[in-house]
């Protein structure tokens, strides 16, 4: 349907979205729903024909599963790395709604908003954010896991937007 999942800070800024696909061609996208919050946005490519698509993980990725993380970094084109994941629920203060995968695979500087896949071929995360003291891999990365994209992305494709409740106490 042309849905695609990246992250709000690829497209924060933009006045337009083209997406190249394999092959090389370049599709224009409209900006479905953002969420600052957990690092997320919904594009809609525009296409007469279908995609293949890839579905979300259906259990919670585990330390030690191995996961290939695919993105574009430094604007060369299609890449993998190979890794496992070394940690859940990491809190790396992006935001109040921390909750990261962290693996081992390359993940560099464009590599933002691909999949972490899981040898299934299902996604488990959304790759989000590096530690680095160079700005290249060092063996630190980290994705948002699927169960969180899962739920943020409904939202979006509902509502264009994601919307939570809140209490508000002050002590």
């Amino acid at each position: 349907d042309g849905y695609a999942v990246t992250n709000n800070h690829v497209v924060q800024d933009a006045d337009e979205v083209t997406v190249k696909i394999q092959g090389g061609a370049e599709l224009k996208a409209e900006v479905i729903g953002t969420d600052p919050k957990t690092d997320l946005a919904l594009i809609k490519i525009k296409s007469d024909k279908p995609f293949t698509f890839v579905s979300f993980a259906q259990a919670p990725a585990r330390v030690g599963d191995i996961v290939m993380a695919v993105g574009n970094p430094f604007g060369l084109g299609g890449s993998v790395s190979l890794g496992i994941v070394s940690a859940r629920n990491r809190d790396i203060n992006a935001g109040p709604y921390d909750d990261f995968l962290q693996t081992d695979a390359a993940i560099n500087k464009g590599n933002s908003g691909g999949p972490l896949f899981n040898l299934k071929g299902e996604v488990d995360g959304i790759n989000t954010a590096i530690f680095s003291p160079t700005g290249g891999s060092v063996g630190i990365g980290f994705s948002v896991p699927a169960n969180t994209a899962k739920g943020v992305i409904d939202q979006l494709i509902k509502y264009g937007e994601t919307r939570r409740g809140w209490l508000g106490v002050k002590i």
